[in-house]
């Protein structure tokens, strides 16, 4: 087993001193490409998509609840299968309400929606036991237009901005894992961000996912200036 050179302590000491300036320096690079993102263009969305959820029929500004900004995990679990994607079940277990509170307390909503029709959805959920808000999108285009379900016959083949053809070589459709964010201002509701593939596997905790988003963690030393209505301390507790 390949295990790490052993070295005397006052090596360690040096070398862990050295590859901290590395990580800060990842560190610095990583705030700046979170300020650049929150530099992006938005994109308004003018058609209707109306969601099935526990509550009903609602379009996409009822999922945001009375928060501004709304990130919608995409959950590979299509209208024919019997259970979601392992994969997507295994990230979404590690979602704790308290990240869901965390979000809710910097003006964000956290919701999953998946392309098969709710009562399949509410029985997987009560089977892993999940809290998070769940929406049905089967029957409108939301799925197609923002790029989580592939399908040859609509000829949607886009898969991280990318033609992706034999994605669906040996199926008509599929679903892909990812994560979209929204921003409303009044009634118009804007798509600010999507991201796919390794874009997803470190997201997790409150802050990396405020991260995606246009307001970011809306706090006193991000970039830009003046987005969020209410700016917070770099409060890790979430309770500023």
């Amino acid at each position: 087993m390949a295990f790490p050179e052993i070295v005397t302590r006052a090596e360690w000491l040096e070398a862990r001193k050295q590859f901290l300036v590395r990580e800060k320096q990842a560190t610095r690079e990583r705030d700046a490409l979170n300020a650049e993102r929150r530099r992006l263009p938005m994109v308004a969305v003018e058609k209707e998509y109306l969601f099935d959820g526990p509550e009903g029929r609602v379009p996409l500004a009822g999922l945001f609840g009375d928060s501004r900004q709304l990130i919608v995990q995409h959950v590979m679990f299509g209208p024919d299968w019997d259970a979601a994607c392992p994969g997507c079940s295994a990230g979404i277990d590690e979602i704790a309400d308290g990240v869901l509170a965390h979000l809710r307390s910097r003006d964000t909503m956290f919701v999953l929606v998946s392309r098969a029709p709710l009562d399949k959805l509410e029985k997987y959920r009560a089977v892993r036991g999940w809290t998070i808000p769940w929406y049905s999108s089967y029957g409108s285009d939301f799925n197609y237009d923002f790029q989580a379900t592939l399908d040859r016959d609509r000829q949607q083949l886009v898969f991280n901005y990318r033609e992706q053809p034999d994605m669906v070589a040996d199926d008509p459709s599929t679903e892909v894992p990812g994560f979209s964010c929204f921003l409303r201002d009044g009634d118009q509701v804007f798509h600010t961000y999507s991201t796919w593939a390794r874009g997803t596997d470190t997201t997790g905790s409150a802050y990396s996912l405020l991260d995606l988003t246009a307001l970011g963690r809306q706090e006193d030393w991000e970039e830009p200036k003046g987005r969020a209505p209410r700016v917070h301390g770099a409060d890790p507790t979430f309770t500023d």
